[in-house]
């Protein structure tokens, strides 16, 4: 698919059709055209749908390939939520919750987070079933990469 291809709109303006919570891998895979990520992130957004990343996720997926021009792009039509003191702390809990810690699921547990409190149904691409599932439990809707 051509990079042209992916819509961009802005927020949805009328209330609110719920959320898609992207992931790294699932970042990761829209960068690089992923036909079904693509295709994943059109119905959400056809369906007024806002589709938000956190800010640690842009880090994560960043490597030395990335297109960067791509990327900016992408993240021009993204909402991008910022990690402060009060979503670290509760990121933190959710960790203690699941039984899990360590600097390997850090960010997953910031991107948990972050969509614990989106608007509702929250859906989440994501290549993290069981870590996923741990930390957001059943309160968002996870999709596989």
């Amino acid at each position: 698919m051509a990079h042209g291809k992916l819509n961009k709109p802005g927020r949805p303006t009328a209330g609110h059709a719920g959320t898609l919570v992207l992931d790294c891998d699932g970042l990761s895979r829209l960068i690089d055209d992923s036909v079904s990520v693509v295709a994943i992130v059109a119905e959400a957004r056809s369906r007024g749908m806002e589709v938000v990343i956190s800010a640690l996720t842009i880090i994560e997926a960043t490597h030395r390939k990335t297109d960067r021009a791509r990327l900016a792009w992408l993240l021009s039509a993204l909402r991008i939520e910022q990690v402060d003191e009060t979503s670290a702390k509760a990121a933190s809990a959710l960790l203690l919750e699941a039984g899990l810690h360590g600097h390997k699921y850090a960010i997953d547990a910031v991107v948990a987070e972050m969509a614990l409190r989106q608007h509702i149904p929250v859906l989440m691409l994501t290549s993290d079933l069981d870590d996923m599932r741990k930390l957001c439990g059943e309160s968002v809707h996870l999709i596989t990469t």
